[in-house]
This record gives C-alpha cells, structure tokens and sequence, in this order.
C-alpha cells in the first residue's frame, strides 16, 4: 500500500493508495502530531510517497518514529526523467519543471527542510507519482528499474538516519589528536605551533623570510627562485624534486590540511554531543554516489579517526567490499572467467594465479587502466593481456567508451543513464568535420571525446557499483532492525529510535560503519557479510560473482585503518 504525504498550508495530506495509484481510501487532512501517530499505526503496511525525504523524515525522527520503506519522488524523477529504459514515456519528454529545478539543488537545501519551512513543498506530488507510475510500467526493463527506485529512497532514509542519529565522536580524542599534530589549541586564524616552527623551516630552505605558505602563489614563486622546475605546489609534483625544503613543505602541507578539514573549528561546527553529523546527499553524483554538503564526511583522514569511538558497551562493526567495482564489471559483462578469478580469494591475487599477470600490482593497474582508460603507463601495456583473458569484461568497457566518444549515452544495470556531453563538446566535435578545419580543431575533437569516451566507460561500472551498494545498505537497515527487535540491549548514546539498537552511523561508496550493543556485534557483523551476498544476488540473480567482506569489530575506528 501506497501513502502520499503532502502539506497545505499547516496541515499534512495523506492519501492511502493502490499499487496503480487510484484511492484506496479517502484523503485525510491531519495536524502534525496527528500524523505522527497515523505514521506509528500505519507503517508497517505502508509505503510512504513524498516529495522529498529530507522534507519530512527529520521530523519524524526527532519525534522518536523510524519508517520502513518510502518512494523519494524527487530523487526518482532524477532517474525516470534521464534514464534510456523509461525514454518513451511522458515524464521523460516532458519540459524541464519546478520537480528538475528541484533536482539539480540537491531538494531541501542549506540545512532547513521543505517540511519545516511550512509550504506545500514540490508541486502536484500526486500527479507526479501517477507520471512516475507510468513511467515504469512502459519501461523496457521495468523490473529493474523498480528495484533502483526502491534502493534509491531506501538510500534517502538512511542518509537521514546516519546525519540524525550521528557518527560516535569522542571530542577528548579529538583534541589530543590534534594537539599531536599540531601543538596547543590557538585561536581561529592562528597558525599552530608545530605549522609555525614548519613555516620557519621553510622559510629558512627558501631564504624567503616573508613567506606564507599558505600563499600557493607565493610558495611557488619562491621554489621557482631556486631554480626548481615545478609548475605548481602540488604534492606530488614536489616529491619528484630534491631540495632541503620538500621535506619540511610536504609535512607542512598534510598538518595544514587537517588544521583546515577537520581542526579545532571543524570540530566546533560538526561534533555536537559527542556525535558528528554530515548532511548526505544520495544521488549526488551523477553516477549515483553519494555526495556531501559540508563536514567532510566522505574523507575523514587517518589522522581523526581515532575519535570515532563506540559508546560504553557498544562496538563499530567496520566493513567493506573487497575489490567492489571490478566484481561488478564481472557481473554486468557476465564474464565467467574475471568472476572465477576472485571466488574465494583476492580478485587481484585470483588474476595473478591464472597466469595473466606476475604481479597483483600489475593486476590492480591492469583493472583500473580498463575501467579508467589508460592508454599509457602500466595499465595501458597491460590491457591487452587483460583482454585476452577476460574478453566479456574488457569489451564491455570499451563499448561504454566508444558510446561515450560519440557522444551518446550509457546505463548502469538497473537503468541510470549519463548525461549527454555539453553544447560545447558537440560544438567542438562539429567544427571539426567541417571542410575548413584545422588540425588543431582536430585534436580539439578527439581529445574531448576520449575524455568523453573515459567518463562513460567508467560510468557504467562506478554507476552499477553504487547500485549494487545502495541494495546493501537497504539490506543491512532491514535486517539491523529486526535484531534490534529481538534483542534487549543497553541503552547507548544515539537518539531514539536508535538508542537500544544497532543502526547505519557511516557509509562511504564501498564501506560502512554499525554501532552496535556489544552483545550483538557478532550477529550484526555476519548481519553485513550476508546484505552483501543478497545485495549481489538482487542485481546479478544466479552469476557466480561474489562479493566478500572484511567486517571487523573494534572500539574506534582507527584499530581498522
């Protein structure tokens, strides 16, 4: 059963529905804390229809209430509108609306939800379902593209959860951490200790005794007053030269970089009573990554995270997908061979054994020159190699690149598609065979569509990956909250719902992090191993590809790092 969710004026709409789309019975016009108390009786039935889950699921959490399952039309009207298996349908032809407009500022933004703000959000959400509705049953594939819609809103659900409920965040270590690194807490805008006996170094090596390091203009006019040849300030551009000052320089630059991502400001922005709470953003890339809205959440250095640390009788169970993409290359070209290659073992160490190889560096190089283009180096020598012995997984890449090269569009296996190149690609490749081009012109155009060529070859494996991930941390949600269910459990320090139950508090591409009651860590590490074999199943149904996971459980999160 289908609930839409809308709002008029202060009051919230809800209209129970039929898998079509017609009434199922009659709209209901309640007050806030009503529904609150409707979404409790009616949720395990339930599939909730709403513009979009940033709008509405905050404040249901903040009121103690978890749902199970929801349709994000926002985030699905992303797919339907540009996906190549709805191509044929109204909402894909229709003109460009508020529901895109919505969609390329990433829904309710700068931290306050469409719910709050008190209007009627998105426009026609009913009429939009219906389109959405429709959409799919005229699918070429519209099986599916019900499963990424479906993995896609789970997705939305446990975005708001993991920023509601918060990463466990020990500010004591925070501080020690820091003050290793740095020296004593200063005041905003003050260099520490240890960046300003670096800076001296440094000034010293360059005999610039005005410098600021921080100047990228600066520095690199006083390296090239040395006579070093470098053409930016770039890390890895300064270890190809020798000189006193590239030792001091190059720690200066990493200790700076922690000051600025995640020092004693960040800390005072982001960790608040002992949790860290990113603002996710599912769908945020066009392959169907996620994004983040400030906080750095998707790159917490090494150097913090010893901070994350589990609450008193409670665990982090740490897991990630060994080798996630190329197994996903294996599957979506359905090569038997490349996924033999990894059952059981390292797919790197497997390609090594079947004599492809000698090397599980050369392995790894070999995959990312597929899957990334390489052309040169030693993926690019390589490659040919790895075609011999995975026909069906190479050519699938190239096919996705030659596409790309000419500027057409690409979909993941449940039905993502890439977006098109820009007005000035095409114009670039136009001018080109025009009569009167020139060889430059010429290069112009082919070096914009190889580039081209590369980002589709790549989508198709990073897109289907996401997809493959996003069915993961459905699983893993789905299954958390029936241990929690039969478990009796101490009490730790996230919010209700969450507060006796293991819950999602980190999810990054391939990886994600479960706090959980001591008790039941074993149980909800082997929770995570299986999401993942079902995950697998859900896309690949019966293709011998498997996807293995290191799930360790420790008290913080660096013992994994």
């Amino acid at each position: 059963m289908y609930i839409l969710v809308s709002r008029d004026g202060g009051k919230v709409l809800v209209a129970p529905l039929t898998d079509d789309g017609s009434a199922s019975a009659p709209e209901l016009t309640l007050s806030d804390a009503e529904f609150g108390r409707y979404v409790q009786e009616q949720d395990s039935a339930a599939r909730w229809v709403w513009d979009d889950t940033v709008a509405w699921y905050p404040r249901l959490l903040a009121g103690g209430i978890r749902i199970a399952r929801c349709h994000d039309l926002r985030l699905c009207h992303v797919i339907l509108r540009h996906s190549t298996l709805s191509a044929g349908s109204d909402l894909a032809s229709a003109p460009a609306g508020e529901w895109d407009a919505s969609a390329l500022s990433g829904g309710a933004g700068e931290g306050e939800a469409l719910f709050e703000l008190g209007h009627g959000g998105l426009p026609d959400p009913r009429g939009e379902f219906l389109r959405q509705l429709e959409a799919v049953r005229a699918a070429t594939a519209p099986g599916r593209l019900r499963l990424l819609l479906a993995a896609e809103s789970a997705g939305a659900l446990v975005a708001a959860e993991m920023q509601f409920a918060g990463l466990p965040w020990r500010r004591d270590v925070h501080e020690r951490l820091l003050a290793t690194e740095l020296g004593p807490r200063v005041p905003h805008g003050t260099r520490p200790e240890r960046l300003e006996r670096l800076a001296a170094r440094i000034r010293v090596a360059l005999e610039a005794p005005a410098l600021n390091p921080d100047s990228p203009v600066e520095l690199l006019r006083a390296l090239k007053a040395t006579g070093l040849p470098i053409a930016s300030t770039r890390a890895f551009e300064l270890r190809r030269v020798e000189h006193p000052v590239i030792e001091p320089l190059l720690e200066y630059k990493k200790r700076s970089r922690l000051l600025s991502a995640n020092g004693w400001a960040w800390m005072d922005a982001w960790v608040v009573d002992g949790r860290f709470h990113p603002e996710y953003l599912p769908g945020g890339v066009v392959t169907g990554r996620w994004a983040a809205r400030g906080g750095g959440a998707l790159q917490l250095p090494k150097q913090v995270r010893g901070a994350v640390v589990a609450d008193d009788g409670w665990k982090l169970v740490v897991a990630d997908a060994a080798q996630l993409e190329p197994r996903i290359l294996a599957g979506l070209a359905a090569d038997v061979a490349m996924a033999d290659a990894g059952r059981g073992t390292d797919l790197y160490a497997g390609i090594v054994a079947g004599g492809v190889v000698e090397t599980r560096q050369q392995a790894k190089g070999a995959m990312l020159g597929a899957m990334y283009g390489a052309t040169t180096g030693q993926g690019g020598q390589l490659l040919p190699r790895l075609a011999a012995a995975y026909p069906r997984a190479v050519a699938a890449v190239e096919a996705a690149a030659r596409l790309g090269e000419r500027g057409d569009v690409v979909t993941t296996l449940l039905g993502r598609s890439s977006p098109r190149p820009d007005a000035g690609w095409r114009a670039a490749q136009a001018q080109a065979s025009q009569p009167g081009a020139t060889a430059a012109d010429e290069r112009r155009a082919r070096s914009q569509a190889r580039e081209w060529g590369r980002f589709t070859r790549n989508f198709i494996v990073q897109g289907s990956a996401a997809e493959w991930a996003l069915c993961w941390l459905a699983e893993i949600r789905k299954e958390l909250w029936e241990v929690g269910t039969r478990a009796d459990a101490s009490p730790g320090g996230s919010p209700a719902p969450f507060r006796r139950r293991p819950h999602l508090v980190f999810f990054l591409h391939d990886e994600v992090i479960v706090h959980t009651p001591e008790a039941l860590a074993k149980e909800v590490a082997e929770v995570v191993r299986e999401a993942a074999a079902r995950a697998g199943r859900l896309l690949f149904g019966e293709f011998p590809v498997d996807f293995p996971l290191s799930a360790r459980i420790v008290d913080n999160y660096a013992e994994v790092t």
